[in-house]
Parts: structure tokens; C-alpha cells; sequence
């Protein structure tokens, strides 16, 4: 790093966003696209995160923080310092930081922009800050929905156990999940990280393990648990539960009329 400023505070070039700059533009261009502002979270979901520089008066030093929102509330995490001439660096010196120490992805993977996915709206659910109503969710909605089939979304089939079912058919007892290919470790398409390999390894073998103990935790509760890659056909997937549910708990299927 460059800067010193050992008897002045930073110059406001090296920190602060200038006038008519877009936040969001910005932050892109630092990461090096808007789908590599990932941050993964605990339980597979993501997170855009976002990199803030602030500084320190009385250390005469620029620390950079990286920010995101999970469910509502706003985490950081310290980064270190920066010291170099303009912001944008600093932002850029900042986003390495956090890929080398496992808090964003990584940017070094062959499908770090997506290529793990078969389609742009796969690698859509990348971009952006949603735990729920993704592309693939609302795709396998409209059509369960264009089936006849009711559900409720975003629920704990067992209330005493926080595991939250992307759909849900209550009386029929089968709770969906759609899960996404690189967090849950999709056959077809995920593919292991080259750098900090064996923290991501870990992080999506959790993840499956998670799977497997909420699969358990469904069936001894008399759930039937349906999986669904994000990369599959929404209208077989569809299908494929209808089929189900008609099967456990037949039920009047409801007239779509079409006009």
C-alpha cells in the first residue's frame, strides 16, 4: 500500500465517493461485476455485500468494512487497512482481502461468473440480496399454481424447528426446497473453488450435511421432503409434486380457466 499520511489525515480522493458517483456502480466496478459482490451466508442463502471505507482521526488510517444485510439486519466485517491513492483502489484492495479470507466468493474459480449454471436466469439467483421469492422459486409457483395446487410459502413445516420450507402443502404433509447449485453442491454444476479450496469445500459440505439432518428432521416429523435443483425444468419439477401430493393427499384439483 501506498499511503502513509503519518501527519495528515487521508486525502478525501483515497476514501470518500465523489460527487454524481453511483454507490452501486461503484461497487461493481470494484469487485469486478455485480454477480462477484457475493457473500455467502450460514445456511446457504446469499448476500450483495458491499465495501465501506471510513477514517480513523486519531490513527491517521482508512479501514475498510464489508457490509451486507441478512433478513433485515445489517453485518460487517473488518477487513483491515488501506492506503492506497484513490478510492476505487482501496475498494478493490479491499474486495481481494475478503475473497482471501473466505468472506466472499472467491473470484478466482473457472465459474465465478456463473458458467456453473446451464442459463442466465440460474446465474440470475446469484445477484442480489434474496433468502426468498428468487427466479426459480416464483417459476415453480406459477406452475404448481397452474396445476390446481395451493400451498403456502416461505414456512416451518415443523414450528419448533427453524427450517424453512421454500413451499409448503400443509395438509398433504410435503415441504419443497429449491436449492441452489454452487451452495448446496449440485452434481452437474458445482465446481470446487481454486483458492481457499478447502474453506469452501467445508462450507458447502456443511451445507449438505444441513440438508441431509433437516430431511431427517422432516420425516420423523411425517414430512416427505422434495428437492429441487435451481437449474431444473420448473415445469417438471411442477409436475413432479403435483404427482406427489395427488398421491398422499388427493385433494379437488381447483379449475383454471384459461380467458
Amino acid at each position: 500500500m501506498t499511503g502513509n499520511w503519518n501527519n495528515s489525515n487521508p486525502p478525501p480522493e483515497a476514501w470518500r465517493r465523489g460527487r454524481g458517483v453511483s454507490p452501486a456502480r461503484e461497487q461493481d466496478e470494484a469487485a469486478g461485476g455485480h454477480d462477484r459482490r457475493v457473500v455467502p451466508l450460514d445456511d446457504g442463502r446469499i448476500a450483495l455485500g458491499s465495501v465501506a471505507l471510513r477514517v480513523f482521526p486519531k490513527t491517521r488510517r482508512i479501514r475498510a468494512y464489508l457490509r451486507w444485510s441478512d433478513r433485515g439486519d445489517t453485518k460487517e466485517k473488518y477487513l483491515g487497512e488501506v492506503g492506497e491513492a484513490t478510492r476505487l483502489e482501496n475498494l478493490r484492495f479491499a474486495w481481494t482481502r475478503a475473497r482471501e479470507r473466505g468472506v466472499a466468493l472467491p473470484d478466482d474459480r473457472e465459474d465465478a461468473r456463473g458458467s456453473w449454471a446451464s442459463t442466465v436466469d440460474t446465474r440470475a439467483t446469484m445477484r442480489g440480496n434474496r433468502s426468498k421469492d428468487t427466479k426459480p422459486e416464483k417459476r415453480l409457483r406459477s406452475q404448481l399454481h397452474a396445476l390446481g395446487l395451493r400451498y403456502n410459502v416461505g414456512k416451518r413445516p415443523v414450528p419448533t424447528v427453524r427450517r424453512t420450507a421454500d413451499v409448503v402443502f400443509t395438509k398433504a404433509r410435503v415441504a419443497i426446497f429449491i436449492d441452489g447449485c454452487y451452495w448446496h453442491g449440485c452434481p452437474d454444476h458445482y465446481r470446487p473453488a481454486r483458492q481457499n479450496g478447502e474453506f469452501w469445500s467445508q462450507k458447502i459440505h456443511a451445507n449438505q450435511q444441513r440438508d441431509a439432518d433437516t430431511d431427517r428432521i422432516m420425516a420423523e416429523a411425517g414430512w416427505r421432503v422434495v428437492r429441487v435443483w435451481e437449474h431444473e425444468d420448473p415445469s417438471e419439477a411442477a409436475q413432479r409434486i403435483a404427482d406427489l401430493v395427488r398421491v398422499v393427499s388427493p385433494e379437488p384439483r381447483v379449475n383454471v380457466v384459461s380467458t
